[in-house]
């Protein structure tokens, strides 16, 4: 049916419906279009980015230039001298011919995928707490096998300090031994010498020894009380983040490798080619890195790089004690045996001595002997050239030339003379030959002495020897003194002699 259309004047200039009528349809299509405005733009709201430009301050026509400023690009200098745009840094897509990137859009509303999306968000929040604590597990099973590692060599190191402490303790034994048996010698061989000065010397130098081996096995002994305590405060740390990882079969070894190099807390592990690996979180009381992990890896990283320096510097203190402990033994053999070489020396130059004296003793005797016999001392010849006659002064031809006067003979007084002077010579041939005697006696017990000194300090220097051996342990040398009688000494071997 057609509609019948008025005039303008008509329609104009004679309205047909009310006034109240008319506000009523104009106030309606205003909150038609107010209500259609508002849902528009809480439309367009819903989805925008999370931070937004919202002051009140601003004039709502330059709102929208606020809010689209941040997205625009940025102008930089280059070195040149000239400039170049620059879309600003984010997530979004950047809109090259329009010189803009708007960043991410997210929604204000839960989507329809509401709960699943909250699922998996759920699930990833659980998974990254489970990697975290499986790395930190990872991390502090790394720590625990070093800490289990340098236990392992501080323990050897340890006995080789004790070994070579127990060394140093039986060298001490060796020398009071040497020194006790040094004193049996006789009286005559005890003037000081420098094998006594050499004995003392040494037993200053163990004694030392001995201070710096207890004081490294006293510091090795803290330090190990100290590892076996983190060790056992990473052992629980250990299994209590493996509580989280259950569902997680990944070897941790296979976690390291794929966290990096940083991932070992910078302990003794050889850092990996890698230029970049996985950062030490902050420790969260609440999170997978708790203060208990970081205070147990910081612990074990202090105390392994402590016991690194204490290791290297027992092993370097017993290698140097072993040195000089094999070089003052040597030293005080030799100066033994240099003493041992001396007096064989004054041994021979005696026995010569003595020798020569012997002869000179033999004639003195055999002289004297014949001097008694002239002068008749003896009663009974001793030998056929002793029976002889001779002549008296009362004999015939001596009466007859003194019947005159003045005819005496000297004889009788050259006799006397003679007498006399063969007296003398006996005495001084007897005091000689005693004072020879006397010599001799003097010699030979000075020989006996340097013997024993002799066979003392080759003693000595057996007993050095032998006990210094290395399957000769401390105890056993020790057993040894307690059953050794120092006035029975032990015999010389035929066909050996110390080196």
């Amino acid at each position: 049916m057609p509609v019948l259309v008025l005039p303008a004047e008509r329609s104009q200039g004679h309205a047909r419906g009310g006034s109240a009528w008319r506000e009523a349809a104009r106030t309606i299509t205003q909150k038609a279009h107010q209500v259609t405005d508002r849902c528009g733009q809480e439309a367009v709201a819903m989805w925008q980015p999370k931070n937004s430009v919202r002051d009140p301050h601003v004039a709502r026509h330059l709102r929208r230039a606020a809010y689209i400023q941040p997205w625009r690009f940025r102008v930089e200098m280059v070195k040149g001298g000239g400039t170049v745009e620059q879309p600003p840094p984010g997530e979004g897509v950047t809109l090259w011919k329009g010189k803009m990137k708007p960043p991410a859009w997210h929604t204000r509303l839960p989507l329809p995928l509401h709960r699943d999306a909250r699922a998996l968000q759920t699930a990833e929040v659980v998974h990254a707490h489970a990697r975290g604590a499986r790395l930190t597990a990872a991390r502090l099973g790394r720590a625990q096998h070093q800490i289990n590692g340098q236990l392992r060599q501080l323990l050897r190191q340890r006995e080789a300090t004790d070994h070579r402490l127990s060394e140093v303790r039986k060298s001490l034994l060796i020398n009071q031994q040497s020194t006790k048996l040094r004193r049996y010698r006789p009286k005559s061989e005890k003037v000081p010498d420098k094998a006594d000065s050499m004995l003392t010397w040494e037993e200053e130098e163990l004694k030392a020894m001995k201070r710096k081996m207890e004081t490294d096995m006293e510091k090795s002994e803290t330090l190990l009380k100290a590892l076996a305590s983190c060790r056992d405060s990473l052992v629980y740390c250990f299994k209590e983040r493996l509580q989280a990882v259950d569902l997680m079969n990944q070897p941790l070894d296979k976690v390291l490798e794929q966290a990096g190099r940083h991932s070992w807390v910078d302990l003794s592990w050889v850092p990996s080619a890698r230029t970049q690996g996985q950062k030490t979180p902050p420790p969260d009381p609440v999170g997978t890195y708790t203060p208990e992990c970081a205070g147990a890896l910081y612990e074990a990283k202090r105390l392994l790089m402590e016991s690194k320096d204490t290791l290297v510097d027992m092993a370097k203190n017993e290698a140097h004690v072993r040195e000089q402990q094999l070089l003052i033994s040597d030293r005080v053999c030799a100066t033994l045996v240099q003493k041992m070489r001396e007096t064989t020396e004054l041994k021979e130059r005696m026995n010569m001595t003595l020798g020569l004296m012997r002869g000179t003793i033999n004639r003195c005797t055999k002289f004297n002997q014949e001097m008694y016999i002239s002068r008749g001392l003896i009663k009974g010849p001793l030998s056929k050239s002793h029976l002889e006659t001779r002549e008296k002064l009362d004999r015939p031809l001596v009466r007859v030339y003194q019947r005159h006067v003045g005819t005496q003979l000297p004889e009788a007084m050259r006799l006397a003379q003679g007498t006399d002077k063969l007296q003398r010579h006996i005495e001084n041939m007897e005091k000689n030959l005693n004072e020879l005697l006397a010599a001799r006696q003097r010699l030979t017990r000075s020989l006996n002495c340097k013997k024993i000194g002799h066979d003392v300090d080759y003693n000595v220097v057996r007993l050095r020897l032998r006990q210094r051996h290395p399957h000769v342990c401390y105890e056993e040398a020790q057993r040894l003194v307690n059953d050794w009688d120092p006035r029975t000494p032990p015999r010389r071997e035929s066909g050996t002699a110390p080196q």
